[in-house]
């Protein structure tokens, strides 16, 4: 049985030309966002989903990073940690629930280095990631069914 963060991260592909005006959102709003992506879910998905705790917050740990070798923390949009799905067992013992974590300032800093996306569809893209990996799919499976240009 494999344990462990799996991570969707971003490196900048050009600097940030431009300051944007559009209204940015809050913790709060980041997390209604992820939470009605989540809802929208098809029903086997959205089943699965439910025991997964969805954190927000502005930036991800200094362990986090380190764990996954990151050097920069906008490196890291958002992250998995848990068992997955596929590797699942119900003679498995109790452990931490599993966790899906989105960090705001480096959407936000992909958001604003892209130019070209809404922030509420790039939200809704880090969320499905990292779902993705709880139902146990790699990151060649998810670019199939979610094609995005990273």
């Amino acid at each position: 049985m494999q344990k462990g963060p799996r991570a969707f991260y971003f490196t900048p592909l050009r600097p940030i030309s431009a300051v944007m005006t559009a209204d940015i959102p809050d913790l709060d709003r980041f997390e209604g966002i992820a939470r009605r992506t989540v809802e929208d879910f098809p029903p086997p998905f959205r089943s699965a989903a439910r025991d997964v705790l969805l954190r927000v917050t502005d930036w991800p740990t200094d362990e986090m990073l380190a764990s996954l070798e990151i050097p920069e923390p906008t490196g890291l949009t958002g992250l998995y940690e848990g068992i997955p799905m596929t590797h699942k067992s119900v003679m498995d013992m109790a452990h931490e629930p599993d966790t899906v974590w989105l960090f705001r300032e480096p959407i936000l800093h992909e958001w604003r280095a892209r130019g070209d996306v809404e922030i509420e569809d790039l939200i809704a893209h880090v969320t499905i990631h990292e779902f993705a990996h709880h139902f146990g799919w790699s990151d060649d499976e998810i670019a199939t069914v979610a094609p995005w240009q990273y």
